[in-house]
C-alpha cells in the first residue's frame, strides 16, 4: 500500500477520535449548563416563603 494512503487513513481515523472527543464533551458541558439554570430557576422545588412578611401565602378571601 502507498505511504501516502496510510497516512490518509490515520489522519481519517484521528479526526473521527477527536469528533468523538468533542462531541462527549460539549454533552458533558451542556448537562452541567443545564443543571446550573435548573438550580438558579429552582425548578423541581416549591417556591419558598421565608422572605416575605406575615400573612403573605395564606388563604385569600374571595367571597370579599
Amino acid at each position: 500500500m502507498d505511504m501516502s494512503l496510510v497516512m490518509a487513513a490515520l489522519a481519517a481515523q484521528s479526526g473521527r477520535i477527536q469528533s468523538q472527543i468533542a462531541t462527549t464533551v460539549l454533552k458533558s458541558n451542556i448537562d452541567a449548563e443545564k443543571s446550573s439554570v435548573l438550580t438558579i430557576l429552582g425548578a423541581g422545588t416549591p417556591p419558598s416563603l421565608a422572605n416575605v412578611g406575615p400573612g403573605v401565602g395564606g388563604n385569600v378571601n374571595a367571597s370579599a
